[in-house]
This record gives structure tokens, C-alpha cells and sequence, in this order.
């Protein structure tokens, strides 16, 4: 006997920087080593069904006011719950408002470099966030923003 074990997952970008994952796992057992390619296949398209099928009911989307204080609130109204700083948070918000960013798109952005929402991207990670969301807009990145003139200054947000 041999044995399968197939994995499919997806995580998606949802407004407000959410977003939602869902996986599932599943094991069988294959008697023919020459119907393991078929199999595979079959399992694939099963477990991508399910997955993509759950993630059609999306469940509970947050609205701008939804969120819950974590005391990182400032006097813009923003009181959302973010990793890292508040000046960072900042940033990122007003990247995409002033450039009418997708925030379903900054949100898979996120999920693409670094496995996680933007909310969750502790300050290191946000910073490469915001580097990119610079570089997208056409800005000058981080590091050369830090080294004009030949000085080493640190940058506005960080």
C-alpha cells in the first residue's frame, strides 16, 4: 500500500486589511503505484473545491469601526489592533489612501512576502511593506531615502 497525503490551502485578502485562510488535509491509501498520478490529481481537485467553496462564504467582515481598541489608537480615530508602529500603521494607511491603492491587493501583497495580514506584520515587516508600497507608487524606497546626500538619516516612519 502506499500512502497519500494531500494538502491544499488558501488565504485570501478581504477589505480593511482581513482576510480569511482556510486548508484541508487528506490522506488515502493507493494499492497501484501506477494510479498514484491519477489519484494525486483527483485528490487535488477535490481538496481545491472544498477549500475554494469555503471561502465563498466569507463570514464576518470588518467595517472601518469594528475593530477593537488596543489602546494603539491616536487622534486620527484609527483604533485598530496593528503589530507594528503606530507611525508605520500611519504610513501604510496613507500610502493607499492617497494613492487609491486596493487594499485587497496590499492585503495579498502582505500575505505574499511575509505569510501574514498587514495588521499582523511586526515593524521589520512593515517596513518592507511600506518600501514596496513606495517602490509601487513610484517613491524612492527606504534605504535611498535614509542615504541622500551621502548622510545617514533615518526615514520619517521608522
Amino acid at each position: 500500500m502506499i500512502t497519500l497525503e494531500c494538502s491544499y490551502q488558501k488565504k485570501v485578502g478581504l477589505p480593511q486589511f482581513s482576510s480569511h485562510q482556510f486548508s484541508v488535509t487528506l490522506r488515502t491509501e493507493v494499492a497501484d503505484l501506477a494510479n498514484v498520478q491519477t489519484e494525486s490529481a483527483r485528490l487535488y481537485a477535490l481538496l481545491q473545491q472544498s477549500v475554494d467553496s469555503s471561502l465563498r462564504q466569507p463570514g464576518f467582515l470588518p467595517g472601518p469601526n469594528t475593530a477593537p481598541s488596543s489602546g494603539n489608537g491616536n487622534s486620527n480615530g484609527r483604533s485598530e489592533s496593528w503589530t507594528c508602529s503606530e507611525k508605520q500603521r500611519d504610513l501604510i494607511l496613507k500610502l493607499v489612501e492617497e494613492n487609491h491603492l486596493d487594499k485587497a491587493a496590499v492585503e495579498q501583497l502582505a500575505n505574499d512576502r511575509f505569510g501574514k495580514a498587514v495588521k499582523a506584520l511586526n515593524r521589520l515587516e512593515a517596513s518592507g511593506l511600506i518600501d514596496a508600497l513606495i517602490e509601487q507608487t513610484g517613491g524612492i524606497p527606504g534605504n535611498q531615502r535614509r542615504r541622500s546626500n551621502g548622510r545617514n538619516t533615518p526615514a520619517n516612519a521608522r
